[in-house]
């Protein structure tokens, strides 16, 4: 029989303890983003390989040089196989194509049927370009000072002749528009070839960046617009019909031809763009 003692002292309460271990389930979510860089890595490893088989060795020369910030690129430039001169790797002639290696024909269709009329006028200005090459060749061979003046090329408007100065026989007299002798008889032999053609012509002047102002806001802009129409006149007088001449401007200083020196001699020049048909 229990005692009084331990009626009054109660029942004795036992606590028992449990220890609950928690697993780290998936070990959070940085798996997945590792996973995620490694899929990327793959797609950007295959799109590697696909433009390394449909580009050829010049497109693939033209992407480089595009991404190279050390290469010059000219003012019309397309970043193309040339860095200074290049077409875009997405010209038609040099269209990227798949899984071929940029090997196989292309037979698209013109979209507007002006493909033949574009191909006869593209082959008409190289020939007209073989024409002066040959006239610029002409003059070196007969030790003529008037070859290095004169800069043939061909642009996506046409053929560009650049009728450019030099220090030691500059094209006009300094700060005016007075033709020196050297650009009379270059124009004269120039005009005699634009009869062997019949597209139209542009004419633009350009000066250097050297500061010129005279009394009545008389400038460059004004200056270079002389000069190109002094060209106009010279030419016309050589035999050139004047319905011919569709523009005749000045640019100044803004489109210079060596443009790491502005107050270069060659910026000092008469550009003449033989349009195409």
């Amino acid at each position: 029989m229990a005692t009084q003692a331990e009626t009054k002292a109660g029942p004795v309460i036992i606590i028992k303890r449990k220890r609950v271990v928690k697993a780290d389930g998936h070990h959070g979510g940085a798996w997945k983003v590792a996973y995620a860089d490694f899929v990327t890595a793959m797609m950007a490893f295959f799109l590697l390989m696909w433009l390394l088989n449909a580009t050829t060795e010049e497109q693939r020369k033209g992407i480089s040089d595009y991404f190279n910030p050390t290469i010059p690129i000219s003012r019309i430039s397309g970043g193309g196989s040339d860095g200074l001169n290049g077409s875009s790797i997405f010209t038609e002639d040099t269209l990227a194509k798949m899984g071929t290696g940029a090997a196989r024909h292309d037979n698209r269709s013109a979209p507007d049927g002006d493909d033949t009329a574009t191909t006869e006028g593209q082959a008409a200005i190289e020939a007209i370009a073989e024409e002066f090459q040959a006239l610029k060749q002409e003059m070196e061979t007969n030790s003529l000072a008037l070859s290095e003046h004169l800069l043939v090329k061909i642009t996506p408007e046409g053929l560009l002749l650049e009728i450019a100065d030099s220090e030691k026989s500059p094209l006009f007299s300094v700060g005016d528009s007075q033709p020196s002798p050297i650009l009379l008889a270059l124009l004269s032999i120039v005009s005699d070839k634009f009869s062997a053609f019949s597209n139209a012509i542009k004419l633009t002047g350009h000066t250097d960046s050297r500061a010129f102002r005279a009394t009545g806001g008389y400038d460059n802009w004004g200056l270079s617009f002389d000069r190109a129409n002094v060209a106009r006149e010279l030419l016309v007088d050589g035999g050139l019909a004047p319905a011919r001449i569709v523009e005749v401007s000045g640019r100044a200083d803004t489109d210079p031809l060596i443009s790491e020196n502005p107050l270069a001699a060659q910026n000092r020049r008469i550009s003449i763009v033989i349009l195409l048909k």
